[in-house]
């Protein structure tokens, strides 16, 4: 024994023996025990039919890559002008055939023309729109305020199934960059994107780029076949041969494809009791494996469930 642990044993037996401390009994339980609560699996299992809605076909996205379907909701009340050029753009045909072409770990995975030299040429489509990056408050009639403070924005919560956030001051809203979300990618002009590049984030949420990027969407279903791609070589994650890259098959809106080939994916519906059950599960875990509840959860670690339908 050392002499520092000598005088420091020493100094909290006196403590001890003043009435300064109190030890704890050789082998008591430090922490309480905290009772069982229902979890967000146990929330899904007792809701109710009314508590999901399903997906609009006109706002879906199937993007058909080699390990299977991608499945994309678009958020049109934040980005109305890009939703639309973007549909066009799965209506032409034109990311058929072109390619994933960057996957940066903990960050983005992107996809569109690889050939930036020799663009593939749109018909209907515009090649770049007004930045969409916020919206004002009115326009967003289905916000869902989480009671827990954050760091970017004075208020979070839910928008009809999107982590979005708001400023009462300045009257806007917007959506945050969670993981699983969709975004447009542009050149340092606000106005340099249009959707013919998209990227989804990949990583732990990247909310610094809120208010600076159009965000158009969300992935529901096919998280995996993105986020386990293989990182890109080159700086920023971009694949650097034609060989790298994954070819997209397919990509369209779901009510251009026949209903017997659809995906049929309900989202529980983020104003209901069923859903601020789920979060309340998250925000404050109980027992017996957790041992201390946060109390607090973060807007993109709030769970967004979804299901297929069968």
């Amino acid at each position: 024994m050392d002499v520092q642990h000598r005088i420091n044993k020493a100094g909290i037996v006196a403590a001890v023996l003043a009435g300064g401390l109190a030890l704890p009994a050789h082998g008591a339980t430090v922490a309480r025990e905290l009772p069982s609560k229902n979890t967000v699996a146990d929330v899904i299992k007792a809701s109710k039919p009314s508590d999901w809605r399903a997906l609009d076909p006109d706002n879906t996205l199937y993007m058909e890559v080699p390990g299977g379907r991608v499945v994309i909701e678009l958020a049109p009340t934040f980005a109305p002008q890009h939703a639309v050029n973007i549909k066009m753009l799965a209506r032409e045909n034109y990311f058929d055939g072109l390619a994933i072409i960057r996957s940066q770990d903990n960050w983005v995975v992107q996809w569109g023309d690889p050939d930036e030299k020799n663009p593939r040429p749109m018909k209907t489509a515009k090649a770049t729109l007004p930045a969409e990056f916020t919206v004002p408050m009115k326009n967003d009639s289905r916000f869902t305020r989480l009671p827990d403070r954050d760091g970017y924005a004075r208020q979070v919560g839910h928008s009809n199934g999107f982590p979005s956030a708001r400023d009462p001051k300045t009257g806007q809203a917007w959506l945050a960059h969670c993981y699983g979300m969709v975004g447009v990618g542009r050149d340092n002009g606000a106005d340099s994107g249009g959707g013919s590049s998209l990227y989804v984030v990949i990583g732990h949420a990247p909310r610094h780029l809120d208010r600076n990027i159009t965000v158009v969407g969300r992935v529901i279903a096919g998280m995996p076949l993105l986020s386990t791609l293989p990182r890109g070589p080159a700086p920023m994650g971009f694949y650097e041969k034609k060989e790298q890259h994954v070819p997209i098959a397919s990509f369209k809106v779901a009510a251009d494809v026949p209903e017997a080939e659809r995906t049929k994916w309900e989202v529980m519906r983020t104003d209901s009791a069923a859903y601020k059950a789920a979060v309340e599960a998250q925000r404050n875990r109980g027992g017996p494996w957790t041992k201390v509840a946060a109390g607090h959860i973060d807007l993109c670690n709030a769970p967004i469930p979804v299901r297929e339908q069968q």
